[in-house]
This record gives structure tokens, sequence and C-alpha cells, in this order.
């Protein structure tokens, strides 16, 4: 395993766990778990960039250093 390997799936963790979170916090009924899970879907649309950048960089990586 590579470095954009590593990254990658730490990337998808960080997007699954905030992802649950944010559908924890949707079931919540306090008066700040609707904010809360605003700002954790945010963050999840964030994380899933970073992911798919990562993704693209890897495959690129790959392709150009014939790993």
């Amino acid at each position: 395993m590579d470095l954009f390997d590593i990254l990658t799936l730490l990337a998808i963790g960080a997007v699954a766990v905030t992802l649950g979170f944010g559908i924890r916090s949707l079931y919540q009924t306090d008066e700040g778990a609707r904010s809360r899970s605003n700002k954790l879907m945010r963050l999840r649309v964030a994380l899933q960039a970073v992911a798919i950048l990562l993704l693209v960089a890897g495959m690129w990586w790959k392709s150009t250093q014939g790993g």
C-alpha cells in the first residue's frame, strides 16, 4: 500500500463516520440537533470531495509511475 491508498481509506472512513453522526443527529430532538445535522452533512460533502480528489490523484500517480 502506498500513501494514496492509505489517505483514500482514511478519507472514506471519515466520510462514513461523519455520515453516521449526521444521521444520528437527524433523529435527536434537542434544539441544536437540526443545526448540528446540517453542519455534519456539509462536512460530509467536503470530505467526499477530498476522497474523490485523492482517488483521482492516486489513479493519475499510478498511471504515470507504472505502479
